[in-house]
């Protein structure tokens, strides 16, 4: 791997690469896409992924306090607990071994006896509203940490200063497009990572945002490449307003 912006380096230094600026609460999305610009293959990430892209999503990962994702996110990509790494020991000095995921969910439409549930290193937390199935909310409580953030909806906004009341700041959200859409039009999101695949996927599959529209400006932070895949880093434009 090689860094080609903002200079020229050899094998550079991932998690250096990627760490966080300083103390403030800082929401990452990451993100792969094909070159035309879709969010996934055959209807799931994998197929547009790469060993790089494999390696900077570990190195977020651990980075992280907090992994955040989607309900249809979590079920189509059938996430389970986050595993422990030997080489996070020292990203992670002084937290967990592993960070808790976060899931997002109206309805609480999971199997709620499922690994992700029961059995995470760190206890998986629920972020719903009030209109979430109150037995439903009840069953979530006996294993994760459930927030309620909203009435009818999720209030994005809400949810994360939950997290941050935590002390989990250091944010990854990887998605889905849905959530991404939200969080943007919410101006929450303070660094896009975009693994851009070399190929064409064409059809109907949706971008890295998916619902209502936003218009956030952006400034282009770096570029990483391994194998034809683009790694970028965007962070919000220093002149966009930002909700926190």
């Amino acid at each position: 791997m090689r860094r080609i912006y903002p200079d020229i380096q050899d094998n550079p230094d991932i998690a250096q690469a990627y760490a966080y600026p300083g103390d403030r609460p800082w929401l990452r999305v990451n993100m792969v896409a094909s070159t035309d610009g879709a969010a996934w293959l055959k209807g799931r990430s994998r197929g547009l992924s790469s060993t790089g892209d494999r390696r900077i999503f570990q190195t977020l990962r651990g980075l992280a306090d907090v992994i955040v994702a989607g309900a249809a996110t979590v079920r189509t990509e059938g996430y389970g607990p986050v595993p422990p790494r030997d080489w996070w020991a020292e990203l992670r000095e002084g937290r967990p071994e592993v960070p808790p995921i976060a899931v997002i969910t109206r309805s609480l439409g999971f199997d709620l006896d499922a690994e992700l549930f029961t059995d995470a290193p760190s206890r998986t937390i629920v972020i719903t509203c009030e209109a979430a199935p109150h037995e439903r909310r009840k069953a979530a409580a006996r294993h994760c940490d459930v927030i309620v953030a909203g009435d009818d909806e999720v209030d994005l906004p809400l949810a994360m200063a939950e997290l941050h009341q935590r002390g989990l700041t250091r944010v990854l959200c990887e998605g889905g497009p849905r959530v991404n859409a939200q969080l943007s039009a919410c101006r929450l999101i303070d660094e896009l990572c975009l693994s851009i695949s070399p190929m064409l996927v064409g059809g109907g599959a949706a971008r890295i945002l998916n619902g209502e529209p936003a218009q956030v400006s952006l400034d282009l932070s770096q570029v990483l490449e391994e194998e034809g895949v683009l790694f970028c880093t965007y962070t919000r434009g220093s002149t966009d307003e930002r909700a926190h």
